[in-house]
């Protein structure tokens, strides 16, 4: 054997006693620092701890559980257990809190509030038909000038109407012109309130005995403001007695008339607050209070009429406006109340996701009343100072009925 040889013999030698201490030292630090095994003892806690698999499923078809572990036959992964949870922990939804704030969870207590009970219909404006004015002829007359009016128009106190050549108050002026002034104050008296039958205005009167002129000519004015809602007067029309020119109805009330469904008119009484939105939301909210309900139904929608009587300020309402009608009735009753958006529907039951103590969530059953603004009753299912969440709780119920927590019924209930 040469040198060459022998000295390449040497060198595979050193390298492989090197790669030997090398992997020695790895294993030795490796093992140490990663395959240390735990104490015996710890271990037998640790199994002892273990929970108990309750069953195996799909993530994404949770309602499928199965007896054993495997794959999936929906999806390619596999099955995930379910483990009953720990007999220490409190029974219920337990969220971290750093999550139940990044979330944005509410809470609102329980509380108890004033008993209104409120009812919301639809309901129309009509005019006030004790705020309107009929103008009538007493005496048959002819038509001499009629002002350019028309249904709908609005009229002031004093507007004149038409004007009107009247012949029958000739006879009864020159009755009262015959007369010595100051004698027989009796038969004066007589005279003059026969003009007034006849419908001659009592200004008109006094000018006739202070000039000893007959008037025969008269100009029917406007007695009140408001809207023409009937007009029949032309210029040479000859008119009887006792025809009507026009109807005028007044704007600074008006009637609501509001539609009662049948089964729920127990429920409404004279006295009843009243608040009515038209459809257009630029109109302002009214109130008033229900005078009273009308003595019969309508057949066609089975529904009795309510009758309100509210201020028009500045006539901004008119009458033929529909809208919605929230009827208020105060009583000294009280009941306890959370807000609406707290409570769960879900059609079948009605819930809230109440707040436990220990910072745990639990669906509970209740049993709701009426609405009342922004709050509902609960008649049964919790206790006043409790708490349930406000926001958020739609996603704690689908988390529970993931999880299989089943809601509670608080034998808790309003004492009212």
């Amino acid at each position: 054997m040469n040198n060459l040889s022998v000295r390449l013999l040497a060198a595979v030698g050193l390298s492989t006693l090197v790669l030997g201490f090398a992997i020695g030292v790895g294993w030795q630090h490796l093992h140490k620092f990663t395959f240390r095994a735990p104490p015996q003892n710890n271990a037998i806690e640790e199994a002892k701890q273990e929970p108990k698999v309750l069953y195996w499923y799909d993530p994404m078809v949770p309602d499928q559980h199965f007896d054993k572990p495997g794959p999936s036959p929906f999806m390619d992964m596999d099955l995930v257990p379910k483990y009953a949870a720990p007999s220490t922990q409190e029974p219920g939804l337990t969220i971290d809190a750093a999550l139940v704030q990044n979330l944005g969870m509410r809470r609102a207590k329980v509380q108890r509030l004033p008993i209104h009970n409120e009812l919301e219909v639809v309901g129309q404006l009509q005019f006030n038909q004790r705020n309107q004015a009929i103008v009538q002829l007493r005496a048959a007359g002819f038509v001499e000038k009629a002002w350019p009016l028309a249904v709908g128009d609005h009229v002031s106190v004093g507007q004149p109407i038409a004007e009107f050549q009247i012949p029958e108050w000739l006879d009864a002026q020159n009755a009262l012109l015959s007369q010595p002034v100051g004698q027989s104050p009796h038969l004066l008296a007589t005279l003059r309130a026969r003009l007034q039958l006849l419908g001659m205005p009592d200004t008109l009167i006094a000018k006739v005995e202070k000039t000893r002129q007959p008037e025969t000519r008269v100009t029917i004015t406007s007695p009140i403001s408001g809207v023409l809602d009937m007009l029949d007067v032309k210029t040479g029309m000859a008119l009887v007695s006792g025809a009507t020119l026009a109807k005028i109805n007044n704007l600074d009330s008006l009637w609501l008339d509001a539609a009662i469904p049948e089964a729920q008119a127990t429920d409404v009484r004279a006295g009843d607050k009243a608040i009515f939105n038209s459809a257009n939301p630029d109109d302002p909210a009214l109130t008033g209070t229900l005078e009273y309900l009308l003595p019969s139904i309508n057949d066609n929608s089975r529904t009795l009429t309510a009758r309100v009587l509210l201020d028009n300020p500045e006539g901004r309402l008119k009458p033929g406006t529909s809208g919605r009608v929230l009827l208020q009735s105060s009583t000294e009753e009280t009941g306890l109340f959370v807000p609406t958006e707290a409570v769960i529907r879900t059609g079948k039951r009605v819930l809230v996701m109440l707040a436990e103590p220990g910072g745990a969530f639990m669906p509970t059953n209740v049993v709701t009343g009426h609405e009342q603004g922004s709050h509902t009753r609960i008649l049964q299912g919790l206790d006043e100072g409790q708490e349930v969440v406000a926001s958020g709780q739609f996603l704690l119920d689908s988390e529970a009925s993931f999880l299989g927590i089943k809601p509670k019924t608080v034998e808790g209930h309003d004492h009212d």
